[in-house]
Order: structure tokens, then C-alpha cells, then sequence
């Protein structure tokens, strides 16, 4: 979700789905996009130089809808800014095959229930996204308006959190002593 070709957000961690929504509500949010589905999958090159460089290049696959992204490298204060550009896209398996032709390999899956709320006629987005590692809002917005929000539902600086998926689920992984793979949500087989 960029803004003028750029994103800035943090995420906070939540209790439950439940109590995320019902913080949300109670500050004014309402639903704008309903609860869907991702499953993302990361390319990179086999020497994984875009995450060398701090950079990501995604194919996010939700409720009908390809996106390909490219995410800049993160400038992190308080906030995570990062360039952020994206492209919709009819169909994921070509689109990976010309990734893959182009050198790119997937390297990382992982998956989340998003919903996307708003406050009526004002700028920012919350999001609620469920993972298989906990819950976390996501606010996206100006500083100003994530410092706000924030304070509005009840957290402080030192809630934020500015890692991505993907670093919070190798750092989930090192404190649990488990080997790193995908983080998607086990189907119990």
C-alpha cells in the first residue's frame, strides 16, 4: 500500500484478531477491505543479493488479485520508510516463470489473513494480519498520523516495530531453535 511510490509504517503486536478489531472499532475504524487470504512468495538470486542490498522483489497472490512488488531499502527511525512500487498483474505462475527466467528464484513463502480498515474520510490505513506467528496491527500512514493513531489505541514508541515478516519469523525461528523455512500456516496433515 505506497503512497507516492513510497511506504511508511509500523506494526504492533496484538493479543488476537478479536482484540485488534475491537481497539480498531472503538477508535473509528471500519473495514474497507474485508478479511483475505495472502500467500507471498519472495524471489531473489541464488546469491540472495536483494536481500544483500536490503531490497525485496514479491509476488503476493489475494482474493483474485496478483501484485508484483519491489520494495526499496528501508530507512528505519521510529518508522519503517521504504520506496515501495507495484503492478497488478492477471496470473501468478507466468509471472513467476519470468521471474525465474530472469534469474530470480522463489526463496521465501509466507502467509497472513489481512483485513484493511479505515477512519471515514481520513488519511491512514490499519491493518489487521493474522500470521501463523501471532497478531499484528500495521499502521500506514505519515509519522505524524502512526505516532497519533498509535497513542489513540493505547500503545507507546516502544511498541513498534519496524522488522519485516520475514525478519520477525528468522527471529521467531533462532529463539525456538527451529530451522528456518516457510512461514505458512500448518494444515495439520
Amino acid at each position: 500500500m505506497s503512497h507516492g511510490g513510497h511506504e511508511t509504517e509500523i506494526k504492533l503486536a496484538v493479543r488476537d484478531a478479536k482484540a485488534a478489531r475491537r481497539v480498531l472499532r472503538a477508535a473509528g475504524f471500519r473495514v474497507f477491505k474485508r478479511r483475505v487470504f495472502e500467500a507471498n512468495t519472495v524471489f531473489d538470486t541464488p546469491g540472495r543479493k536483494l536481500r544483500k542490498s536490503g531490497t525485496l522483489l514479491r509476488v503476493r497472490e489475494a482474493g483474485g488479485v496478483v501484485t508484483l512488488t519491489y520494495k526499496g531499502r528501508a530507512q528505519v527511525s521510529r518508522h519503517k520508510r521504504r520506496e515501495e512500487l507495484e503492478l497488478t498483474v492477471s496470473k501468478a505462475k507466468p509471472l513467476a516463470a519470468i521471474l525465474e527466467r530472469l534469474g530470480f528464484l522463489p526463496v521465501f513463502r509466507y502467509e497472513k489473513y489481512r483485513t484493511e480498515l479505515q477512519r471515514p474520510g481520513r488519511r491512514g490505513v490499519a491493518t489487521v494480519d493474522e500470521t501463523p506467528l501471532g497478531v499484528y496491527i500495521e499502521l500506514e500512514g505519515t509519522p505524524p498520523w502512526i505516532d497519533r493513531t498509535a497513542r489513540q489505541l493505547g500503545f507507546a514508541e516502544k511498541d513498534y516495530i519496524t522488522a519485516s515478516y520475514g525478519r520477525l519469523y528468522l527471529d521467531w525461528c533462532a529463539r525456538k531453535a527451529v530451522q528456518p523455512g516457510n512461514m505458512v500456516f500448518w494444515t495439520g496433515l
